[in-house]
Parts: structure tokens; C-alpha cells; sequence
């Protein structure tokens, strides 16, 4: 029996809209990509105008339909604005995926109050926030999909990354409860913990560093950006009207 070579799943998500952020660079910005190949219309958060113009330029070059929007995603003010202004634009809002996210690692002992306050705020907070004011909106129009990126550092912990690790662990609680509230309006809320995965993230860590990483992985690789934008795909599409409440660990076998 023959296989097919790296089929892309295919989604159509022609006349919806969404709204990604963190798609500055990275995951986010794959997933940005990946949407707007299905046919979405992605609003683009992150602080960094330029570099979301970046991603906003790669969606229109290949035909897809993108808006940036510069917001400081701890603002609650500030991002509910956004959320007003893409259904002001758009006339709906159907994906909210909440992927934003900084790092500030260094041991307990060390941490600083405001290296544990910064990753808190950026990495959980915003996913409070933004879930709060998308909410609004699909629950008016029954319909719609939340996927928040966690991590594997929030189900199993990484030494020196207490303040990112707990973020992560509050994404999980959080997309658990959500989706018990909201499961009733046909809105789904999904979470999605990635492990090592191949980006400015893991570059930093240098060559020898992610050759350590690779021998814990089963798989003996990192993950790619793609892998994990398509299963945001999936999360998004009608096949996963009745997936709520979960989460989708993508990790070569890292936490297996």
C-alpha cells in the first residue's frame, strides 16, 4: 500500500476570521500563514509593528487577507479594543488562538518579582483577557474556536523555568474551565503543548544545547513550526465540533 508524501491536511475556512497572537514570529507566525491559506482572514497582535508587517506581507503575497494590529497583549483595555475593531472590520470573529509568550528563565532563588510578574502577565493574563472579549462575541453567534498554545514545561515543569512553567500549567486550567462554561454555545476551547520545536526560540539555545535536547526526545528531532500550526488547523476546522477541554501534546514522545 502506498503512502502519500507529505499531504497537508486541508481545511477550508473561507469567510471566517481570526484573530492569532504572538504572530509576530515563530509559531505564531506559522500559524498566522496557515490559516490564512485555509481561506481565514487573520488580525495579526503582537507589540512589534514592523515584524507583524512582515507576517501581514507573507499572507498577502500568497493571497490571503491579513490586518495588523500592534497591542500590548497584557492591556486589557488595549486588547479589547482589538477585538472590537476585528469584528468591526470583519463582522465576526470566529478563531481566537492565544499564542503569545516570553521566557525570563533563571532558578527560584534568583527570580525577581518582575521576571515572574512579566511571564505571568504576557503568557496567561493575555490568554484571560483575549478569551474574555472573544467570548462575548461567539457566544452571540453560537459558534467558534479558542486553542491556546501551552507547553510541555506546564504539565511536567523545566528547571529554571518556574515563572514560564506555571504560566503554561494556568493555560491548562484555564482552557479546562472555559470550555465547561462555554461548551453549551458550540464553542470549543482547546489547548495545544508543544515541545521542543525548531524556532528563534530554540536557536538561542545554540548547537550544542539542542543536540541535549534531541537525545530526550524519542523521536531525535526537534518539532517544526508547521507541526504545530496544523494542528491549530484541525482545532479550528468543523471536524473538531466535538473537541473541547483538551489538550494535545506535540512532543516526539518527550512526555510520553
Amino acid at each position: 500500500m502506498s503512502e502519500t508524501p507529505n499531504r497537508r491536511i486541508q481545511v477550508d475556512l473561507s469567510g471566517q476570521s481570526a484573530i492569532v497572537t504572538g504572530a509576530s514570529q515563530g509559531i505564531g507566525k506559522s500559524i498566522a500563514l496557515t490559516l490564512a491559506a485555509a481561506g481565514a482572514k487573520v488580525a495579526c497582535i503582537a507589540r512589534s509593528k514592523e515584524k507583524l508587517a512582515e507576517t501581514a506581507k507573507a499572507i498577502s503575497d500568497a493571497g490571503g487577507t491579513a490586518a495588523v494590529y500592534p497591542c500590548d497583549v497584557t492591556d486589557s483595555a488595549a486588547s479589547q479594543k482589538v477585538i472590537e475593531a476585528v469584528v468591526a472590520e470583519w463582522g465576526q470573529l470566529d478563531i481566537l488562538v492565544n499564542n503569545a509568550g516570553i521566557t525570563r528563565d533563571t532558578l527560584i532563588p534568583r527570580m525577581s518579582d518582575e521576571e515572574w510578574d512579566d511571564v505571568i502577565a504576557t503568557n496567561l493574563r493575555s490568554v484571560f483577557i483575549f478569551t474574555r472579549g472573544a467570548i462575548q462575541e461567539m457566544m452571540r453567534k453560537r459558534s467558534g474556536r479558542i486553542i491556546n498554545i501551552s507547553s510541555v514545561s506546564g504539565i511536567m515543569g523545566n528547571p529554571g523555568q518556574a515563572n514560564y512553567s506555571a504560566s503554561k500549567a494556568g493555560i491548562i486550567g484555564l482552557t479546562q474551565t472555559v470550555a465547561r462554561e462555554i461548551a453549551g454555545r458550540k464553542v470549543t476551547v482547546n489547548a495545544i503543548c508543544p515541545g521542543f520545536i525548531s524556532s528563534e526560540m530554540t536557536d538561542a539555545m545554540g548547537p550544542v544545547v539542542q543536540d541535549e535536547v534531541k537525545k530526550r526526545v524519542p523521536a531525535k528531532r526537534l518539532g517544526e513550526v508547521e507541526e504545530i500550526a496544523d494542528a491549530v488547523l484541525y482545532l479550528a476546522s468543523a471536524s473538531a465540533a466535538y473537541l473541547t477541554g483538551q489538550t494535545l501534546v506535540i512532543d516526539g514522545g518527550l512526555t510520553a
